[in-house]
């Protein structure tokens, strides 16, 4: 695979959007965004289908599909065509719940990362990060899970890991090398990204990915208290456990492989390992909950494939090496037992099974 081609590799799963849900403290940066702009939580309750009272008190939790209907709807309501990067400006320690106060006590930004990813779904089921350093580059990737729903959803998951960055380093960070998978609206409008991200996002990527210098992975947090980190994980950890809150087997192996399949890391050997599992009790764990490895192997390629297949700029070669195939024959193969119908078709057809 080309370095060209790397880096345009990691992209969103196309599965459906699970049925997961949204802390409450994560839900609290929409409500205050929709204040300032004179839309108060009754009348967004409303307007999104919810009983009148649905959003005050804050609620502990709420369904992950209804979090992203209510971003939708705020956008609506306060007429703001920048609602999820002002949202995501509203991030504080408590919009991450428990987990949140863990990455204060990180010994540098690298931990801080991996904290992330391995509790961010303490705080919502709206999507998985990743992490990937290639040289001197790393690669932050956010996957949502409700690809249909970009735009407000992946500004204000940027805009928060920005705005909160900068707030951990107690100084504005570089700007990353940004790159949207949505279209980014109104080119008037581009200023509020450069303002919010220090440069301006390429926009109808093929992923959501924020680059930058992997230097700053070894950066010290300033002020943090490591001391207190031990006690801090033990107790999320838990939390974990009791909340049921770490994905299930089979969707953490899924979202395992589409990180790691542009990059040739999905393997079975290779995904155990990232799981901190011997292959053997991985495939245990995986027959345990009523599937294979290869079965969640193919669920994720087909999804990938009739995402990529959705965008034009990526051809069918492209395609293949992305998803790990080494011929183009062998793909097409794939995607014909799959969807019933050549990888072509498909596209010329708009995504249509036979």
């Amino acid at each position: 695979m080309t370095t060209a081609l790397l880096d345009h590799a990691i992209v969103s799963p196309a599965r459906p959007a699970s049925p997961g849900r949204v802390a409450g403290s994560y839900l609290q940066p929409l409500l205050e965004a929709a204040a300032a702009r004179g839309v108060g939580a009754t009348a967004l309750a409303r307007a999104a289908g919810f009983a009148a009272d649905a959003l005050d008190p804050l609620p502990t939790q709420l369904a992950a599909a209804d979090y992203v209907r209510l971003l939708e709807v705020g956008a609506r309501l306060t007429g703001d065509e920048h609602f999820g990067l002002h949202v995501g400006e509203r991030v504080k320690v408590g919009t991450f719940s428990a987990y949140g106060l863990i990455l204060l006590s990180c010994r540098d930004f690298g931990q801080a990362f991996e904290q992330t990813i391995r509790y961010e779904a303490l705080a919502h089921d709206l999507g998985r990060s990743s992490l990937t350093v290639q040289g001197n580059q790393a690669a932050y990737s956010w996957h949502s899970r409700f690809p249909s729903h970009h735009r407000h959803l992946a500004d204000s998951v940027f805009a928060g890991v920005r705005v909160f960055g900068n707030w951990l380093a107690g100084a504005s960070l570089p700007a990353p090398q940004l790159s949207l998978s949505h279209d980014g609206g109104d080119p008037a409008g581009h200023d509020e990204y450069r303002r919010v991200f220090g440069s301006l996002p390429r926009f109808g990527a093929p992923a959501n990915v924020a680059r930058f210098d992997a230097a700053l992975l070894a950066c010290p947090v300033p002020n943090a208290d490591v001391t207190l980190y031990p006690v801090l994980q033990r107790h999320i950890e838990q939390l974990l456990r009791q909340r049921g809150a770490e994905p299930d087997i089979v969707a953490h192996v899924y979202d395992t492989i589409v990180a790691g399949l542009p990059h040739g890391q999905a393997r079975l050997a290779s995904v155990a390992c990232q799981l901190r599992l011997t292959p053997r009790t991985l495939q245990r764990k995986l027959a345990d909950a009523g599937t294979s490895y290869q079965r969640v192997l193919d669920q994720a390629r087909f999804a990938l494939a009739r995402d990529y297949l959705a965008r034009p700029g990526l051809s069918l070669l492209d395609i293949t090496f992305l998803l790990g195939y080494q011929e183009q024959s062998a793909f097409n193969h794939a995607f014909r037992e799959w969807a019933g119908i050549n990888p072509g078709a498909w596209r010329e057809r708009g995504g249509e099974m036979r």
